[in-house]
């Protein structure tokens, strides 16, 4: 339950004392009535390729998907990131490669099932003068959303002659760059409303912007709630809700991501304020999320462009934190869709569109418990519940079905074996709008075909392939089943792969 009035007061209260110098502690994210089926993303630069990462991997949830200035979809899951960048061609070759990676993520349920991303609205942004990612880059993320089935006619690719690597307004702020000029804050006044173009495009015809969004509509809150401790992403979030949202009415949900060099630790509040994306959103009831980054110093081991510091507060389109980070698994994917899962679970959420559902009010499934395991595999059964139409199924609070389950069971496949994990399910009703969450289930994986533990192998890249264990595509070779990047095929790269499944191997060290 929200209480609009009383966030308005804490949030005085926190700025008065903060003017007398007492440090507080940024609230806790609130939760609106928000139309389900009107959730979007977009990003610059690295947060246009996490933008991207997300659209593919919870495609069930975001209809609409903006990148500005960013490439394809496991573009630096196997290749150098500076392939991904400064106007680099994507060959026909590394499409094959990523489409593969994305199918299989796709079969292995680690992404949403792939035919949601044929319904989604796509904004492609690139200025002509962009030589820190470029046209080409842009380019092959169009050919990558046709390939998966997207219609031409629901991409809007716009190609802006003498605009640099920028966020483009239509509007002066102070100390903005020149559209010409690929400098922070890197947003410009380019004679162009980048985030009108995107939200119409997601939306349909908006309404006049508020050129002066009101300052008490921007909410800090404690984004560290969602993180897991990421040592990539900030403490803090913001929230830009417009007075009509925070009053009940039914909204839609955008979430903003900077790029790098554009979080609070390195240009303050521009990225939330002079982008525009307030100006829309507050006369065409959108509530806009800006994750925020920040600067990691730590050389981490990345997927395919070695061992990299994160000095720019990028987000993560490499693989500092994990080589699962395009899917749902990866640490900062999994914060951001959480924090989305909070702000959408106000009373009245669901697929409505008129903002008259009623609180749910569905109770909690009994009976939850867990059969059938196998090394990547299990079974989740539960009671039904009087009045639910559907079902959702969550795995260590992140969710995991695509679709919604109609039925009392549900199998989750793509798991580690010999592993143990917790599920929770929640029954909605026809709108969508969930009830309570369930008592959690444990199950634990059997062992993948190594017998009692799993089995390791270290070896040449060369030898994994020849083996069987691997498989190589434009010199590279590939893990089977998981179709992590390990590097050059050769003999004199070595790796440990670990087998979890039938077929299924994961870079990795048996315990």
């Amino acid at each position: 339950m929200t209480f609009p009035r009383l966030s308005r007061i804490c949030v005085a209260a926190a700025t008065a004392a903060l003017a007398s110098g007492i440090a507080l502690a940024a609230p806790a994210l609130p939760q609106y009535n928000i139309d389900t089926s009107k959730i979007s993303v977009s990003g610059l630069s690295s947060g246009g390729f996490m933008a991207n990462q997300l659209g593919v991997a919870f495609s069930s949830t975001f209809m609409g998907v903006g990148v500005f200035a960013a490439g394809p979809y496991m573009c630096a899951g196997h290749n150098n990131y500076t392939a991904c960048m400064y106007n680099a061609t994507i060959s026909a070759s590394q499409q094959t490669t990523m489409q593969n990676s994305l199918n299989s993520f796709s079969s292995a349920g680690t992404i949403d099932n792939k035919s949601h991303i044929a319904n989604q609205k796509i904004y492609i942004f690139t200025g002509t003068s962009d030589t820190t990612v470029g046209p080409n880059q842009t380019t092959a993320l169009q050919t990558q959303y046709l390939n998966n089935g997207v219609p031409s006619g629901s991409i809007s690719y716009v190609q802006r002659a003498s605009t640099a690597h920028v966020f483009p307004t239509d509007f002066d702020s102070t100390g903005n760059n020149s559209c010409t000029s690929a400098t922070s804050p890197y947003i410009s006044n380019c004679g162009y409303d980048g985030a009108k173009a995107a939200l119409a495009h997601f939306y349909g015809v908006l309404n006049a912007r508020n050129n002066a969004p009101a300052t008490s509509n921007y909410i800090e809150f404690d984004q560290s709630a969602y993180t897991a401790s990421n040592p990539g992403m900030a403490t803090n979030g913001w929230l830009y809700v417009p007075a009509s949202c925070a009053s009940g009415a039914q909204c839609k949900l955008h979430v903003a991501l900077h790029g790098c060099q554009q979080s609070t630790d390195k240009i303050g509040d521009r990225f939330v304020k002079n982008t525009g994306y307030s100006r829309w959103a507050d006369t065409n009831n959108i509530i806009v999320l800006f994750p925020q980054a920040k600067v990691d110093n730590t050389s981490r081991s990345t997927a395919a462009s070695g061992s990299l510091p994160n000095p720019n507060a990028c987000w993560d389109w490499v693989g500092w934190y994990g080589s699962n980070f395009a899917r749902k698994a990866g640490t900062q994917m999994a914060a951001i869709k959480a924090m989305v899962d909070r702000v959408a679970s106000g009373p009245g959420s669901g697929n409505g569109g008129g903002g008259n559902n009623p609180p749910a009010t569905l109770p909690a499934p009994t009976g939850v418990s867990t059969s059938g395991a196998t090394a990547s595999s299990m079974a989740i059964n539960w009671s039904a519940v009087t009045g639910a139409a559907s079902y959702n199924v969550y795995r260590n609070t992140n969710k995991v079905n695509a679709l919604p389950v109609t039925g009392t069971s549900f199998t989750d496949t793509g798991l580690a074996a010999s592993t143990t994990y917790s599920w929770t399910v929640r029954a909605a009703d026809a709108n969508g709008a969930e009830g309570a969450t369930s008592a959690a289930a444990s199950g634990t994986t059997l062992a993948g075909s190594g017998g009692g533990t799993a089995t390791c192998t270290t070896a040449s890249n060369y030898a994994h392939v020849q083996a069987g264990r691997a498989y190589q595509q434009g010199g590279y070779a590939y893990a089977n089943g998981s179709a992590q990047n390990m590097g050059l095929w050769n003999v004199f790269v070595t790796k440990t792969l670990k087998q979890t499944g039938p077929n299924y191997y994961v870079i990795g060290t048996c315990p």
